[in-house]
């Protein structure tokens, strides 16, 4: 494992068992997210980095009974507390790296992935590899239920505009990673940039 992985799972292994309850009022804003995929009855999406599973009960209220939904995380320890939460009835849980997707090319309609991008060790090649698993014309959805400068408080740092985050950065990343970029919201009390598969 390389030393990347090594970090995000130390990190994510330490705050695993309270992740929930540092975040509790997080499940409406996860919801709206999901909604404005436009997922369709039966269609298959991945929640890539899905940690504890929150999203996870919107995208197959999104699916229904007929679609598929796949939570991947790297670190088990959260995808211990998304079956602990009972979220394991809503998708099938992957321990599996974003980075290299056991999934075939092609294979889903949609990407959801709330705080992912900040976690990506090699943002232009995994978001690549995220493209490699969604058919063309499919979506991604990059969340996080806070905006970037709400989020950059909280942890008592300023906004930079190097954040992969910030418009001018992730408009040209996904763009060079077979995406294109269709909406960007980053406001208080949401971050979401929604993007369509090319080719």
């Amino acid at each position: 494992m390389s030393d990347d992985h090594t970090h995000v799972r130390e990190f994510f292994t330490a705050r695993a068992a309270g992740w929930d309850s540092r975040f509790p009022d997080d499940d409406l804003a996860y919801a709206a997210a999901v909604a404005e995929l436009g997922l369709r009855e039966g269609d298959r999406v991945l929640d890539a980095g899905c940690g504890t599973g929150r999203a996870l009960p919107p995208l197959r209220a999104a699916v229904g009974a007929s679609g598929v939904v796949v939570g991947a995380d790297l670190t088990p320890a959260m995808l211990e507390e998304a079956v602990r939460a009972g979220r394991d009835r809503d998708g099938r849980l992957l321990l599996a790296d974003v980075a290299a997707l056991p999934l075939r090319p092609g294979a889903l309609d949609a990407v959801f992935g709330a705080g992912l991008i900040s976690h990506l060790p090699h943002p232009a090649e995994n978001l690549r590899e995220l493209a490699r698993v969604v058919r063309p014309g499919g979506v991604l959805a990059l969340f996080h239920p806070i905006g970037r400068a709400a989020l950059a408080a909280r942890h008592g740092r300023q906004i930079t505009p190097d954040d992969l985050r910030a418009e001018p950065r992730l408009r040209p990343l996904l763009a060079g990673s077979s995406w294109r970029m269709t909406s960007y919201v980053d406001e208080d009390n949401r971050f979401l940039a929604l993007a369509v598969r090319e080719g």
